[in-house]
């Protein structure tokens, strides 16, 4: 979609038809605000609003959200079609949306800010109109909070791909007030963190009684503590997450596979605190991550009824584990086909004889390539190496940042990291056990980014299919869409990429 199309579907108010669909043709004219003035006048009315603020979680997750950190970095590879090597390559330019690089626009980072930008308009006008909604007050309330929660963690997933970004908090009501120029990312973390000290105010704290993919009061404060890792905020970091921690609310699986095993999902949100959900009904939200880490042609039922051979793991990664670590048992190098016959590495893939699977994202029960299991977003165990990480920048290695890294290794089934370490080298432990216990979660890129670390790690992460991989300073965030630009005359684009 055009840009000047977006913030006129934006101006619409139209929140009731877009709750599952973000890329409708649009007409060039902006539609009247009288629909918004005759909006959110009941409880139903606000709920609905609501849930169009996450409607466009669902183009967000198709592939974009993963896909964009997974195949930049340095633990996961795509099959180089339809575009997909383009983050592995490097490839990409301002001109990416013009000139195709990315063959499926749903992958690329315009989609990131197309879907994002959605959401925070949609979290604008719940915030500008329900508050004078009539209906339960303690409802209201927790509306008004998931709001917040959910504009937070849009800017968060904007400034982490883009860097400085345009900061929106109110609604578009006329092409004049939807333009406007980007702040600095110092600023958008302080934005984020007004977004989120409202919301940790407004929502309950967890039960099992809040809805599915919706964020409870710890969760919020988990978003806090990362935003605050990202923004080099130690003592932030560290008081977040170990408000989080200690409030007893959360717990990790006694065995991490369980995290990944769609038949308990109900019972990992213990520790999969906030997560994209998936359904393998129709109508329901599913992503194509479970169709891509699987074997080519749908050939494990143990996996997908329909899977491509699409993405796959390093095997540098799969060989840095220690062979007694639980988490290597989400990676394999065999399946067990249709026929019941072991299918060995060299013919898993296409492309290679090097593929190794990935085992997160399994689903035997799905349609097609729709299946249930869920996309964490937030889990514990990245809330317990936030602590680690943030305490040690901020005390250097104390007993306290081991028993935290030492706790999710216990888990894991290998040895507690030994004492002694200077805190350089201990954040890179930290570090390193993220890459493990967080890899194809969409999170491990902007670890590399966030400590300026990827030019030094990238180009070792190599194999037959990209033999060389070569980032550059200007790869650290993407380039703003030029199709943004052109049509925002306050709107420049990074400096790397003029």
């Amino acid at each position: 979609m055009q840009t000047k199309k977006n913030i006129q579907y934006l101006l619409s108010g139209l929140l009731l038809l877009l709750v599952h669909t973000s890329c409708n043709k649009l007409t060039e004219n902006p539609y009247s605000s009288i629909f918004t003035e005759n909006f959110y006048k009941t409880a139903s009315d606000a709920e609905a609003a609501l849930t169009a603020v996450y409607g466009p979680m669902v183009n967000l997750y198709l592939t974009a959200a993963t896909g964009a950190s997974d195949f930049s970095a340095d633990q996961t590879y795509p099959r180089p079609v339809v575009g997909r090597d383009t983050y592995t390559l490097f490839s990409y330019d301002p001109n990416y949306t013009t000139q195709k690089s990315f063959s499926r626009q749903n992958e690329s980072p315009q989609q990131i800010w197309q879907s994002c930008y959605s959401g925070i308009e949609k979290a604008n006008w719940v915030l500008l109109r329900v508050p004078q909604t009539s209906m339960d007050t303690t409802r209201r309330s927790v509306i008004l909070g998931e709001a917040y929660y959910m504009r937070a963690f849009y800017f968060w997933t904007l400034t982490k791909n883009f860097r400085d970004i345009v900061v929106k908090t109110t609604p578009s009501t006329s092409i004049d007030t939807a333009i406007i120029g980007k702040t600095m990312q110092a600023d958008v973390f302080k934005q984020i963190y007004l977004d989120l000290e409202q919301a940790i105010a407004k929502l309950p704290s967890y039960s099992a009684s809040i809805q599915k993919g919706r964020p409870s009061k710890e969760v919020a404060i988990a978003l806090y503590a990362k935003t605050a890792l990202y923004a080099q905020d130690w003592p932030t970091a560290l008081s977040k997450a170990k408000l989080v921690i200690g409030s007893g609310k959360y717990s990790l699986m006694t065995d991490v596979l369980d995290v990944y095993n769609v038949a308990k999902e109900d019972a990992a949100r213990q520790e999969n605190m906030w997560a994209f959900e998936c359904e393998a009904t129709s109508p329901g939200f599913s992503t194509q991550i479970i169709s891509l880490y699987g074997p080519k042609n749908s050939d494990a039922p143990q996996y997908a009824p329909t899977t491509y051979g699409s993405a796959f793991a390093y095997q540098s990664f799969f060989d840095s584990f220690n062979p007694a670590d639980r988490r290597r048992l989400l990676l394999d190098t065999f399946y067990i086909n249709k026929l019941g016959q072991v299918v060995h590495q060299k013919d898993i893939t296409p492309i290679t004889q090097r593929g190794v699977l990935v085992k997160k994202y399994m689903d035997a029960n799905a349609i097609g390539a729709s299946g249930a299991i869920n996309i964490p977003i937030l889990r514990l165990a990245d809330i317990y190496l936030i602590a680690a990480e943030a305490s040690a920048q901020q005390n250097s290695p104390t007993d306290e940042a081991y028993g935290y890294i030492n706790t999710i290794r216990k888990r894991a089934g290998i040895p507690d990291l030994t004492a002694g370490l200077g805190k350089a080298a201990f954040v890179d432990s930290v570090l390193q056990e993220r890459s493990w216990e967080l890899f194809a979660e969409g999170d491990r890129w902007y670890d590399l980014t966030r400590t300026n670390t990827f030019l030094q790690v990238i180009p070792k992460a190599v194999n037959d299919v990209f033999p060389t991989r070569t980032p550059q300073p200007k790869n650290r965030y993407f380039p703003i869409p030029l199709d943004e630009i052109n049509a925002n005359q306050k709107l420049e684009q990074n400096p790397e990429w003029k």
